[in-house]
């Protein structure tokens, strides 16, 4: 996996340790939905049934592989 600094540094927090590199995968394979935002980067959502079906958030840069962040999204809706 091919992530950002940023990325790196904020999986150091207590509530990003717990994400696992085999959801954020799920993520990027099984969107139930994805957006690109207004600076190029793209935004994928899917639920993790381990989490209680949160919904995990993963943003990738432009190139569509680089993960510069992820988090359980407490405002998704499908």
């Amino acid at each position: 996996m091919k992530t950002t600094q940023y990325f790196q540094y904020t999986r150091l927090r207590p509530d990003r340790m717990i994400i696992k590199d085999e959801w954020i995968e799920y993520v990027l394979k099984n969107p139930l939905r994805e957006e690109r935002q207004s600076d190029g980067r793209i935004r994928k959502w899917a639920r993790i049934a381990e989490m209680e079906n949160r919904a995990l958030r993963v943003i990738l840069l432009e190139d569509g592989e680089t993960i510069h962040n992820a988090f359980f999204d407490r405002n998704f809706k499908e």
